[in-house]
């Protein structure tokens, strides 16, 4: 089985900060836009570049989800949260305006992250 490959806006920091912070606490393969061979590409819906994906070798989770699946390969005990969260109705919803909500501020986060490399 391959790692998850972690697919990230390479043109954004924060995404680029949030990718490497990935690298180093979970087990997966960060991936840029700019990097995808033609088959990942393939794998990804049409409009892929609105938000980051996670490609495992069963699935293609993507925006919060993604997020959510490579947070929860940091550690067992945040992939355990994310698994009984996903049972509360209502969470997928919340989760992607949450993401949306973050995605939507970048540019902010990234001066933010800037400041310090990834822990």
């Amino acid at each position: 089985m391959a790692r998850p490959r972690l697919v990230y806006d390479d043109d954004c920091g924060f995404c680029t900060w949030c990718a490497a912070f990935a690298r180093r606490h979970a087990d997966v393969e960060p991936v840029g836009f700019g990097e995808l061979s033609p088959d990942q590409r393939a794998r990804l819906p049409e409009d892929y570049e609105t938000c980051a994906h996670l490609l495992t070798d069963e699935r293609v989770y993507s925006c919060g989800a993604a997020v959510e699946r490579a947070l929860g390969e940091i550690n067992p005990v945040v992939g355990a949260l994310f698994t009984a969260l996903r049972r509360v109705p209502g969470y997928p919803s919340l989760r992607e305006r949450l993401y949306r909500w973050g995605a939507d501020r970048r540019d902010w986060w990234g001066k933010i992250v800037r400041k310090s490399p990834p822990a």
